[in-house]
């Protein structure tokens, strides 16, 4: 997933905008020739992409899959540009002078692709059936800073309507926090945050087969696992107009396939490289691809609710000694060609406020007699059968997943002599399905593409008690306290800081096995030009043309 936002946000690191331009051939600081302005604007482009897991509804969707369709047919208060920064898509204005209470104008106007008009109604009431309990939508803990979320997500409620949302007119409502949090303008956009029309809210579920939106495109024929068709929106009138004449995102079920066809010019843009083409794809695709960098991590996630990982003394020796037995840097140099980079923490480098020195982050160092003495230690609390499996899912349509997951089993099995297997599912959506009902009988691979750039974005949503993406039911009033205390703080120095100790308890506990931080690596076909990726490893889809 995706996030940014407005005013008053956490900015950026330099380093983050110089890594984004070093793509596109590889030599130079430069893209590429054949990334120059100008092309037929009237091309369809063919994407790869996995099938949504669930209905396109804002506040539903939390994986890549839906996340970058979502990000394309509807736009919210604020978008996010290249390098990560803030721009106005429906918001005129946000402000505040307390960094509690918003007052939120939007631009005259604006309407969705059906033609319906976007209102302070279209958001507040999206944002009302988002936190809502009753309608369980996935995102519903990004809403939580807003007041009056407890009493409308608290199980049973009735209610359905957060008192600190106010409509003031037509293209004015107020929003008030709970307690005052700095990065509350920079998750607006957010796909939790996008404004919905009077008929999303007849018939949820028909209208996340048929979303009506207000993007740059809409979606127009959605073939399940096959392909989802997006038409220009003539009605968009924001910052992302299409340079194109749309997009066909086709669903695969393995990297390798979508690859063949870059080769052949027959799906014109990857942003997946497979394994078994690292060491080729630059001198394959000539100056046609891209290798930098982005916010998003790799990582592994052992729920809470499995025996013997359950969170107390014996799960949190186990958990130490399974991130002990891994050589990540072993599985970067032979899976990935070197193309990752060791994980430090739990969010990403090229964020501001990173500190790869956070006190317990040894954790991660790869040590395998530490992680033998660990896991005896829990044995002496409750020993593990030793006829036990101890399993890692894995979805077979990403790139890498089933060679990293079978390198990392095998190296548990080595290290710690214990029988790791390898669980593929056949596809994404079913991984996700398993995940998210909470009924996984092992670990299982998991990633965090940055939803907006802030070191809380890797912490809250994953790790926050109750959170939507927080796979494994990890809880911690320890860590929550430090979140709600980093989201006060109104230098965001000082907020970063306070996120870092934050890391500290994770590091205790490890509710997620931090592997390493991500790059997008990917490619194009000789039928595109001007492919650009963002700070967050997504292609610029827009900004694409046909030669």
């Amino acid at each position: 997933m995706r996030y940014s936002h407005a005013s008053k946000a956490l900015a950026l690191s330099g380093a983050l905008a110089l890594t984004l331009s070093a793509c596109g051939g590889g030599s130079s600081d430069k893209p590429a020739d054949n990334n120059a302005e100008g092309g037929n604007a009237s091309y369809v482009v063919t994407a790869n992409t996995t099938e949504p897991q669930n209905g396109l509804l804002p506040a539903n969707t939390n994986e890549v899959g839906g996340g970058r369709v979502m990000d394309l047919i509807f736009t919210g208060l604020v978008s996010y540009a290249a390098d990560g920064t803030t721009q106005n898509e429906l918001a005129e204005s946000i402000e505040t002078k307390d960094s509690k209470n918003y007052t939120i104008k939007l631009k005259k106007g604006q309407t969705f692709s059906d033609g319906s008009p976007v209102t302070s109604a279209s958001f507040v009431d999206a944002w009302n059936f988002g936190a809502a309990a009753k309608n369980a939508q996935l995102n519903s803990y990004f809403f939580e800073s807003i007041k009056g979320f407890d009493e409308v997500n608290a199980a049973k409620s009735t209610k359905d309507k957060m008192s600190g949302l106010k409509i003031v007119d037509d293209t004015t409502f107020t929003v008030e926090l709970s307690n005052p949090e700095s990065d509350f303008p920079l998750r607006l956009g957010y796909t939790a945050f996008m404004p919905l029309p009077e008929a999303a809210f007849k018939d949820p579920k028909a209208f996340g087969q048929k979303p009506i939106g207000n993007g740059p495109y809409k979606l127009t024929e959605w073939n399940h696992d096959v392909n989802l068709k997006l038409d220009v929106n003539d009605k968009y009138q924001g910052p992302r107009a299409a340079k194109n004449g749309g997009i066909d995102f086709k669903v695969y079920q393995s990297t390798e396939s979508a690859y063949n066809d870059v080769m052949s010019d027959t799906l014109d843009v990857l942003d997946q490289i497979p394994p078994n083409q690292l060491a080729s794809y630059q001198t394959d695709l000539g100056d046609r691809w891209v290798n930098s960098p982005y916010a998003g991590n790799a990582t592994i996630t052992i729920p809470g609710y499995l025996d013997h990982f359950k969170q107390g003394e014996e799960g949190n020796l186990r958990r130490a000694a399974i991130s002990r037995a891994i050589d990540r840097q072993l599985i970067i140099d032979k899976v990935y060609q070197g193309g990752k980079v060791k994980a430090e923490d739990f969010t990403a480098p090229v964020l501001e406020g990173y500190n790869k020195d956070i006190p317990g982050s040894d954790v991660l160092d790869f040590n395998a007699d530490e992680a033998k003495k660990l896991w005896a230690q829990a044995d002496e609390i409750s020993k593990w059968a030793s006829d036990a499996e101890f399993t890692v899912g894995y979805n077979v349509d990403g790139a890498g997943n089933k060679e990293y997951v079978e390198a990392v089993v095998n190296q548990l099995k080595n290290n710690l002599g214990i029988n790791a297997v390898a669980q593929p599912f056949s596809s994404f959506k079913e991984l996700r399905n398993k995940v998210t009902s909470h009924k996984m009988t092992g670990g299982f691979r998991t990633g965090w593409q940055a939803d907006y750039p802030s070191l809380y974005n890797f912490l809250g949503p994953l790790f926050g008690t109750g959170a939507g993406s927080n796979d494994g039911l990890y809880s911690s009033k320890e860590f929550d306290a430090k979140l709600s205390e980093g989201l006060a703080a109104t230098d965001p120095t000082e907020g970063a800081k306070i996120f870092n100790q934050a890391q500290e308890i994770l590091f205790k506990d490890l509710p997620a096995i931090p592997l390493w931080y991500q790059a997008v690596q990917g490619g194009w076909s000789n039928n595109v030009s001007n492919v650009h990726f963002g700070w967050n490893g997504v292609p610029l889809y827009n900004e694409i043309t046909g030669k």
